[in-house]
């Protein structure tokens, strides 16, 4: 790989002080130990990509299905093929943890027809996002309602606008989120969307405990484990179906809804991905124990 870097910087005739700077042996160890650290991991296959490869080539899988177009990574794709499978009732959505909106999991939803409630904490977001989507607000498809998100008040806020069956939820608020579903009882979604921390991989079962002043620090210590969702979304009556292949979202239907359209077995062990795992792993380690 550093000879045909070297090639390219040839070709593109670099001046020759910038090319006698660039491989000093001060930088030559720079570039080593980033290339150990980072190019290595990225590019050596593993059981994992083997895995990975797998599920691509297995249509019942999630994974060939995902794309972006407002979604922070692949979502949309798979929230759509997700639709494809069970169908839509009412193509109503709440989402909360949205900023200014623009990349959202209900931003091409709502492009498509779709309506439903945003809830940003963030006054500068909601400022932002009353400006950019004003048309469908005023339009009365899109609710947005400003507040900070805990077990407490969540079913007040979304009750004020959007009460019983739904077609999304999407969740990702950095912290609480593990509480905050396990404690809304004014809606009932058929598919949610809730972002998991990957740093923990299955079998591991890990919550963040819960804080109602939490804010995410950019640490290790927020939201749960893929194992833990997995296994309250059981207890709530719903069924993991896949995550995106950054290990970033989980997906989850209705038991009943569900039916034999997803794969088997539907736990935490046979759906996390890694891919994206290996430039960056839950963020930056927290200076003290969190284990049990």
């Amino acid at each position: 790989m550093l000879n045909r870097f070297n090639e390219q910087l040839t070709k593109e005739k670099l001046p020759m002080s910038f090319m006698k700077n660039m491989f000093t042996p001060r930088w030559t160890r720079f570039y080593e130990k980033f290339r150990r650290k980072y190019l290595y991991k990225a590019f050596v296959r593993n059981d994992q990509d083997i895995e990975n490869e797998r599920r691509l080539n297995d249509p019942i899988h999630l994974d060939r299905f995902g794309y972006k177009v407002y979604s922070q990574h692949d979502e949309d794709g798979i929230i759509c093929e997700i639709f494809n499978r069970i169908g839509t009732t009412n193509k109503t959505f709440v989402e909360f943890g949205v900023q200014d909106g623009l990349e959202s999991n209900s931003h091409y939803l709502l492009f498509n027809g779709w309506n439903g409630l945003w809830i940003e904490g963030s006054k500068a977001h909601f400022k932002r996002l009353n400006k950019i989507f004003n048309r469908p607000i005023s339009e009365n498809r899109l609710a947005v309602i400003s507040g900070f998100i805990t077990a407490e008040n969540i079913n007040d806020i979304i009750g004020s606008k959007i009460k019983g069956p739904i077609d999304l939820l999407s969740i990702d608020i950095d912290g609480n989120d593990y509480w905050v579903w396990k404690a809304i009882n004014c809606i009932s979604p058929r598919v949610v969307v809730i972002e998991f921390n990957a740093k923990f991989p299955p079998p591991c079962e890990w919550v963040m405990k819960y804080n109602p002043r939490h804010i995410w620090d950019g640490s290790d210590k927020h939201g749960a484990s893929l194992k833990s969702f997995e296994l309250l979304g059981s207890e709530l009556g719903y069924r993991l179906v896949g995550t995106n292949t950054n290990g970033t979202n989980a997906f989850f239907v209705k038991r009943e809804e569900a039916r034999n359209l997803f794969p088997e077995p539907a736990d935490a062990e046979n759906l996390f991905h890694t891919w994206g795992r290996r430039f960056i792993a839950g963020g930056h380690p927290v200076k003290e124990y969190i284990g049990k």
